[in-house]
């Protein structure tokens, strides 16, 4: 699955949230209840403690309802990193619902990972 950056480069998923853990969300979360969770820590966000700060839409190459979607989240007490769900038809109706009741969504212009073929020091 691929996703489009605002430079149109091509990215997939498991790029995105190698870059998000290298960038330091390293958090994995899920939904449960209505609440944001983290299992590691035990400790649960309602939506007005979780900032989305970015997000990213992936589509199958040859399925269109072979897409996902990655959340790149920061919580009201530090926490960050990142839940990825199927988008469309088969996606998790708890995640959805969670994700409408966030206010604090962004999609960023200048977006968290570098153009394809970019290199770190702006060389290519």
């Amino acid at each position: 699955m691929k996703a489009i950056n605002a430079l149109g480069a091509m990215r997939d998923l498991g790029y995105c949230m190698d870059k998000a853990f290298d960038n330091g969300y390293t958090a994995n979360f899920s939904v449960y209840e209505h609440l944001l969770q983290h299992p590691e820590s035990g400790k649960s966000y309602q939506a007005e403690q979780v900032h989305v700060v970015d997000f990213y839409r992936f589509e199958g190459v040859s399925d269109p309802e072979d897409s996902s979607i990655l959340y790149i989240i920061e919580t009201n007490d530090g926490r960050k990193g990142t839940l990825a769900d199927a988008f469309g038809v088969y996606a998790d109706p708890d995640v959805g619902d969670f994700f409408l009741a966030v206010d604090d969504i962004k999609k960023r212009k200048a977006l968290f990972f570098p153009p394809v073929g970019s290199h770190p020091t702006g060389t290519t």
